[in-house]
């Protein structure tokens, strides 16, 4: 390609491929109310699709497990710290992930749909469960927890698309998946919970 007399190297074409994780851990969530002050019930805690009350995840809250700074990305946690920004740089940069809101599969593939939680905290038309935690807060002070909690098996299929540049390569995003399923995962309490297997990247 030429532009004004000059020659231009064309670095390739968009990628976008679908792909499939297979979860591993029960996966849990503790959507944020947006401040630190509002306090959220725990089926607030999800994220529902609100004309289906299908439970998912935000695109970007995947998009985040491979460009997160802050947190455990997979960059931050697999790569060198010299290196892992710049990596997440590019991901934020030339990855993009879609739908808007991927939903949680379940058994058969179809969406998981919430119900109602009862008074023990389990709503049995997903099956979703409240995990209870007490955390420790800065001098000690205990932080109680109530998180919704999805058990296995659970799935995700979301659409990936990579633009063309010069930074980031098809096989580093397959390999940041792969070993970030199964060492971080998705959801809130990664690692313990939310981790996933790559199944298929087509």
């Amino acid at each position: 390609m030429a532009t004004n007399g000059i020659q231009i190297q064309k670095i390739g074409d968009i990628i976008t491929r679908r792909i499939r994780l297979q979860g591993l851990r029960p996966i849990m969530f503790d959507r944020y109310a947006g401040d630190n002050r509002t306090k959220l019930t725990v089926e607030q805690r999800l994220y529902l699709d609100p004309s289906t009350r299908a439970i998912g995840l935000p695109a970007i809250n995947i998009l985040s497990f491979l460009t997160a700074h802050n947190t455990n990305s997979a960059p931050k946690r697999l790569r060198d710290a010299k290196v892992y920004k710049s990596i997440c740089n590019a991901c934020l940069s030339f990855v993009e992930i879609g739908p808007e809101f991927v939903p949680i599969l379940g058994e058969g593939g179809r969406p998981v749909i919430f119900g109602k939680l009862d008074a023990h905290g389990i709503d049995a038309k997903s099956g979703i469960y409240t995990h209870y935690a007490v955390g420790r807060l800065k001098n000690g002070i205990p932080n109680p927890k109530e998180r919704p909690t999805l058990p296995l098996p659970w799935a995700m299929e979301f659409d990936l698309a990579i633009f063309p540049n010069k930074e980031i390569r098809e096989q580093e995003l397959v390999n940041l998946f792969v070993d970030g399923g199964r060492s971080i995962g998705l959801g809130t309490f990664r690692g313990a919970f939310g981790k996933f297997e790559v199944v298929s990247w087509n």
